[in-house]
């Protein structure tokens, strides 16, 4: 399933950031070889399950957000948002700053991210990889 990312929803998202104090970009990340990106920058996402969603950054980088707890309505939805606490940046490795904001039939679940991978070419499903 490929669903697109809702821009109002990250708009807004980026519009609290904006009270938030913001870093100068993932330059301290990229000094310990992670790899970050931000999420104004995701074009689309596919839940694996109710524990995992894969976002896709570009055409050819894919990440896969490891959630804390099962986000009961990913499955379902249609677009999401992803919002990053006190950075622009979402990185590899452990990163509770970050959460799902998905809308279900009672009003909007957080789903608070654990983890942060790329992955690799060979990881990327054949049919993620010819999404737009």
């Amino acid at each position: 399933m490929h669903n697109k990312l809702c821009f109002s929803t990250a708009a807004v998202s980026v519009l609290l950031l904006g009270c938030m104090p913001q870093d100068t970009g993932p330059s301290a990340a990229a000094a310990s070889g992670r790899q970050c990106f931000r999420a104004q920058d995701v074009n689309s996402f596919t839940p694996v399950d109710r524990n995992t969603v894969d976002v896709r950054v570009s055409a050819n980088r894919v990440y896969r957000l490891e959630l804390l707890t099962d986000c009961r309505d990913i499955n379902w939805s249609q677009r999401i948002a992803i919002r990053s606490r006190g950075s622009s940046w979402i990185c590899t490795g452990a990163d509770l700053g970050t959460e799902l904001i998905v809308p279900d039939a009672i009003g909007i679940d957080r789903c608070l991210v654990r983890d942060v991978r790329r992955l690799s070419d060979a990881e990327i499903e054949p049919s993620q990889s010819n999404q737009n």
